[in-house]
């Protein structure tokens, strides 16, 4: 009887040691998951918001279970200084927006909002690959501990005023809406303006209260957020041109493998190509949009006298730090 009591015993304890053995490897050969906070600035369905978005839906698809995105479009997370922040301290995974805000933290990328400085698409894009480019982006990277994973050239920027402007004259004095970025606050006033800053989310308001009389943006950026509603006048000035890119917190890109690195890295590159793609039609499309419910568009007759204005006041702004000195015209050398 004894024999068979000790005989019992030995079985249980073999088993529970093969229970414990299976449960060690299976947890050891757990799937990792790893929980992604994605914010964007623009106005829901607008070119960016749908370009994040995009991002967004290609990581949940192209995890396998591993990535776990949650997506706060319009401002949610606060504005886009907040949101750069957040993603430089890693409470904020992803951002999308333009490159201009970086001026805010590296000086050199305030040339991007400064008038004319491109003289095309392809001149923008030919800068994006540029040494150039990549020695200001890699210095961004390495000094905030972020991961850019690309950008592309986008849409024009547009004036939105609630008397019709047709040159400079028609603009002089009017209180022009800002973002909190120096180099827009300096363009405006070269051209003749009282420049206020406000939020990219306030702006339709403003404009209709008279804290504004005009304010500038993305085609579809503006279209999305109904600015034409509450300035009539369009004018195709195309003062910038607009860049938009993807940067992820340094800390997580490097704690992710070379397998998931690759994964994130796709996702970006198929979402700014979506990007591209999309440009060009939904400009074209939102200005007959705005035009169709009222808007009046305007095609300015004499842009040099923009362009003149803006290139007086370019070697001021060099003088004043605004961007390093020489940095406007290795720009223009790039051909």
């Amino acid at each position: 009887m004894k024999k068979g009591v000790v005989r019992f015993l030995f079985l249980v304890l073999a088993l529970c040691m093969v229970f414990q053995v299976y449960g060690a490897g299976k947890k050891e050969t757990a799937v990792k998951t790893y929980k992604f906070v994605y914010g964007g600035s623009d106005a829901v369905g607008s070119l960016f918001d749908r370009t994040n978005f995009r991002m967004v839906e290609l990581l949940r698809e192209r995890g396998k279970g591993q990535f776990q995105v949650d997506w706060y479009p319009a401002d949610q997370l606060g504005g886009d200084i907040d949101q750069i922040q957040s993603t430089i301290a890693g409470t904020q995974t992803f951002y999308g927006d333009v490159l201009d805000w970086l001026a805010n933290w590296q000086k050199d990328f305030s040339v991007l909002g400064w008038g004319f400085t491109f003289r095309n698409r392809e001149h923008l894009q030919k800068f994006l690959k540029s040494d150039l480019f990549k020695k200001m982006i890699g210095k961004f990277e390495k000094e905030h501990k972020v991961k850019y994973l690309g950008g592309t050239a986008t849409q024009p920027r547009i004036l939105f005023s609630k008397i019709p402007v047709r040159n400079l004259k028609d603009l002089e004095g009017q209180k022009m809406r800002v973002p909190e970025i120096e180099s827009y606050l300096r363009l405006w006033e070269a051209l003749g303006t009282r420049p206020t800053r406000v939020t990219w989310a306030e702006i339709y308001m403003a404009l209709k209260q008279g804290v504004v009389e005009a304010a500038e943006g993305p085609v579809t950026a503006a279209y999305a957020a109904k600015l034409h509603e509450a300035a009539p006048n369009v004018t195709l000035t195309r003062h910038i041109l607009s860049t938009y890119f993807i940067m992820m917190n340094g800390k997580t890109w490097e704690s992710l493998t070379p397998e998931l690195q690759k994964v994130v890295q796709e996702a970006a590159d198929e979402a700014i190509r979506f990007c591209d793609s999309e440009a060009l039609k939904m400009q074209n499309e939102s200005i007959e949009k705005m035009k169709a419910e009222g808007a009046t568009i305007i095609e300015l007759q004499n842009i040099k006298e923009w362009q003149d204005k803006v290139r007086e006041a370019t070697n001021a702004m060099e003088d004043k730090g605004l961007w390093t000195k020489g940095l406007y015209d290795r720009i223009q050398k790039i051909d």
